[in-house]
């Protein structure tokens, strides 16, 4: 494995992540498409989720060294926690969650993240379900119309997180949005953040053009998602006549980490030898020419073109 430093924080992560999403049997991950209203709503636990499967994709994440883990839904924050103490890691594990139920869209205005009592309350919660005494990284993924309804909510944000850190409830903050570019570049100028964690592939590329070159001015580490488009980078490739799954996932991964501001690239599987086919890259992390030809193969694909377009608009236009 390979590891960086995040930013300023002083903390060495691996240059590859593990997300906490479970997996249908047709590839959608699972609880949001289960039912989302559910999945969103904290306390809820789906029935299935850090069995034996996903035990052997941890045991592989152990093998190769990652030490960096994310996770979204209380579903998985309760069984990484129940996974990490049947099956203790062999060295120092980050993990990055969010107060469920305050982010994006799920709370008007995303009012609740902004008063300490209930973000407080919502942290211990998931220290919980996580069996830990803090978080390492929390996420605080708001969007535009927070700043809209008001005006002092940056301020607020900033307050909470130094509390939460003076109580040693988390370490570090990571600043996330929906809303696109322009509320990415306030909450990296506001100075309150440790990290940005973002979606980032070639189709969805808008954060090179400032984002990223300010996180890393302001010295904040970047964490990438969504790689492989959710999936969607696999149908652009059968549309193209591009079958083998491993040749895009080595593509994609490249691309993503040839960018020198993204500290960590975060993949989901469902699949431990998904996993170790991945992480054969760190073989050899230069992309090659035949990687550089498959990524313009799918860029033909009109999948890829309506995909691109419409993150594109999401990005620069997202309000």
């Amino acid at each position: 494995m390979i590891y960086q430093k995040l930013g300023k924080t002083g903390v060495e992560i691996s240059i590859f992540s593990m997300g906490g999403h479970e997996y249908l049997s047709d590839g959608r991950s699972r609880g949001f498409n289960e039912d989302f209203e559910r999945a969103v709503r904290p306390g809820h636990i789906f029935e299935g989720f850090g069995q034996e499967r996903r035990k052997e994709v941890l045991a592989v994440a152990y093998q190769q060294g990652i030490n960096f883990f994310d996770v979204t839904q209380d579903s998985e924050k309760e069984a990484l926690g129940r996974n990490l103490q049947e099956m203790p890691p062999p060295y120092e594990v980050y993990i990055q969650t969010r107060p469920e139920g305050m982010v994006y869209t799920y709370d008007p205005f995303n009012a609740k993240m902004a008063r300490y009592d209930l973000l407080k309350a919502e942290v211990q919660r998931s220290l919980s379900l996580l069996r830990r005494e803090r978080v390492d990284f929390l996420n605080f993924a708001f969007m535009k119309s927070a700043f809209d309804h008001d005006p002092e909510y940056l301020n607020k944000i900033g307050d909470n997180i130094d509390k939460l850190k003076k109580e040693g409830l988390i370490r570090f903050a990571c600043a996330d949005t929906f809303s696109g570019e322009s509320t990415y570049l306030r909450q990296i100028e506001a100075d309150c953040f440790d990290a940005v964690y973002i979606n980032f592939n070639f189709a969805d590329a808008g954060g090179e053009r400032k984002v990223l070159p300010l996180a890393r001015e302001k010295g904040l580490g970047v964490i990438s998602r969504e790689a492989f488009m959710k999936g969607e980078l696999f149908k652009m490739g059968q549309e193209v006549g591009l079958t083998d799954r491993n040749l895009l996932s080595r593509a994609a991964l490249k691309w993503n980490l040839a960018r020198p501001e993204v500290t960590t690239v975060v993949v989901g599987t469902n699949n431990p030898t998904h996993l170790a086919a991945n992480l054969e890259i760190l073989k050899d992390l230069k992309p090659m020419p035949e990687e550089e030809t498959i990524i313009g193969r799918v860029k033909t694909s009109l999948l890829y073109q309506a995909y691109e377009a419409r993150k594109t608009k999401e990005f620069f236009e997202a309000g």
